[in-house]
């Protein structure tokens, strides 16, 4: 149903292309009749033939095998698999990005568990279900933040004890406090630079991540959903990481 939209929105949109301002006539202008949009309203015959070749061609891309999985791939529990998994893809991605350009390594990545909108069942991953988990057009971003100011992302997740997905970070809190953090398996050292990869969502502080606001934010220009394309396709059975990263004890 939503490709059925997305074509009919083409198709318009190249309509409409068709007519140049010069034959609009402000006295061409004429009250219309409005026709109420339902499930009675008939298909055009002649725009359904035409948006059906690119229909059927949207539809072979969309269907195309990028990866498979031999388990269902969710986003339940503080350490899902598939946040996990796309957590590794943002650290992956972001490092080999800010190796090239800055020649430095990032230190962790962070994505949020409301940005990936649904799961992907045991079997072939096709490229459709990508677009499904990640709709949003948002772009990796890798900010830079002092060890010093770390300590609101950890304390961040101590108070809201949300399973937004990490890697390369490891954070264990009791009752609402934070008892261990790691990244890299190391303590934070106060004094030095560490690079967080991310979405741009967050790091201008959506979910209320206030903490990124610290930190000088470096855009990549990737977006993430063409990062998790890529990954998939360079992976033909996903290795699931089910690791503990996030552990929150008396967790309510």
């Amino acid at each position: 149903m939503k490709n059925k939209f997305l074509l009919i929105g083409i198709a318009l949109a190249t309509l409409t292309a068709c007519k140049t301002a010069s034959t609009l006539q402000l006295a061409d202008v004429k009250t219309q009749k409005n026709i109420s949009i339902s499930n009675e309203l008939k298909n055009d015959e002649e725009i359904a033939k035409f948006i059906e070749p690119y229909k059927q061609k949207l539809d072979k891309e969309m269907n195309q095998k990028i990866s498979h999985t031999n388990v269902d791939l969710t986003k339940q529990g503080d350490n899902s698999n598939l946040g996990n998994l796309l957590a590794d893809y943002t650290f992956e991605g972001g490092n080999e990005w800010i190796k090239t350009h800055l020649k430095q390594n990032v230190d962790a990545a962070l994505i949020n568990i409301g940005g990936i909108r649904t799961t992907i069942g045991k079997g072939d991953i096709l490229l459709k279900n990508v677009f499904e988990v990640m709709p949003f057009e948002n772009e990796v971003v890798i900010v830079k933040m002092k060890g010093t100011d770390l300590q609101g992302l950890f304390e961040y997740y101590a108070k809201t004890q949300v399973n937004n997905p990490v890697s390369h970070l490891y954070i264990e809190t009791n009752n609402g406090q934070v008892i261990k953090s790691l990244i890299n398996g190391k303590t934070v050292d106060p004094a030095k630079d560490y690079y967080i990869a991310t979405s741009d969502y967050l790091a201008l502080g959506g979910d209320n991540m206030k903490f990124f606001a610290k930190g000088e934010s470096i855009s990549t220009g990737i977006k993430m959903r063409d990062l998790f394309i890529d990954y998939f396709k360079k992976t033909p059975e996903v290795v699931v990481n089910s690791d503990v990263r996030l552990n929150f004890i008396g967790k309510k």
